[in-house]
């Protein structure tokens, strides 16, 4: 099993003191923050250097005001743009692929006025058109494309693991797959195991949290129920969470490692 953790729930004012942390608590990997306005194409610099110095750097988490999924014709091109930008730097550290929701917190069917002002249909041909182009992008740079579904108050689009699998399945280039994140399945599956198992094939990048957000074992998800069906996975599993305690994140790995079955007992 190979863990990272997101950049910013790690101690230390540069990547390599915060992967002197995080080898030291068993991470494997640091999994990085792209803002928009082509912030993260500006972190190059630092990005290098810290791949020199041996700092493992595999993904990039979007953090930006709007995503592929938009309303807005130029807000859409704009995240696409960016996410060109990031899978191009990702590629040139050594990384495996950036991530992308069809949108965050841009509508929800949950709250008023309840209809989108796009229809279902438009909506998935405004996702397809996005992913075609980052996947043929994506190929062309040797890297991948992740789509990750939310829950259902803070995305209308893509908020099941079956959904994005139907999305990448039409799209059809390898270089496109599914992000799985364990609070928004909490939410939306029916059962989370039987569910990262019908996407296994899909399947390329997972970020984990708890019920709650917090870190694993701080809520009620059935973690043995939720590795075991990922035994067959090859790619990182990265924290994105809030942090309870004062050794949360350092917990972290063991707890994953002690609920995995076949490592149980391993440091």
């Amino acid at each position: 099993m190979k863990i990272s953790c997101q950049e910013q729930l790690l101690p230390g004012a540069t990547l390599p003191e915060k992967w002197e942390f995080a080898a030291g608590a068993g991470y494997d990997a640091i999994e990085l923050r792209g803002r928009g306005g082509f912030a993260f194409r500006e972190r190059l610099p630092e990005l290098r250097a810290a791949a020199a110095a041996g700092v493992p750097m595999p993904t990039v988490c979007v953090e930006m005001p709007h995503f592929i999924g938009a309303f807005d014709p130029d807000l859409r091109r704009d995240a696409v743009a960016q996410l060109r930008s990031q899978l191009s730097v990702i590629a040139e550290i050594g990384g495996r692929g950036a991530m992308t929701p069809a949108s965050w917190g841009m509508f929800s069917r949950r709250l008023p006025p309840f209809e989108p002002p796009r229809s279902a249909a438009d909506d998935r041909e405004v996702l397809l058109e996005a992913l075609s182009e980052l996947g043929a992008h994506a190929l062309a740079e040797g890297v991948e494309l992740y789509l990750e579904p939310l829950n259902r108050y803070e995305d209308h689009m893509v908020n099941r693991l079956d959904q994005a699998v139907e999305l990448v399945r039409a799209v059809g280039n390898g270089h496109v797959k599914v992000v799985a994140d364990t609070f928004h399945m909490n939410i939306e599956e029916d059962d989370p195991a039987a569910a990262l198992r019908a996407a296994a094939p899909y399947l390329g990048h997972v970020q984990v949290s708890d019920s709650n957000r917090l870190q694993p074992g701080a809520g009620h998800l059935n973690w043995a129920a939720v590795l075991a069906a990922l035994e067959d996975y090859d790619g990182y599993l990265a924290v994105e969470c809030r942090l309870r305690g004062e050794d949360a994140v350092r917990s972290i790995p063991a707890f994953l490692r002690t609920h995995t079955p076949g490592q149980r007992g391993s440091p």
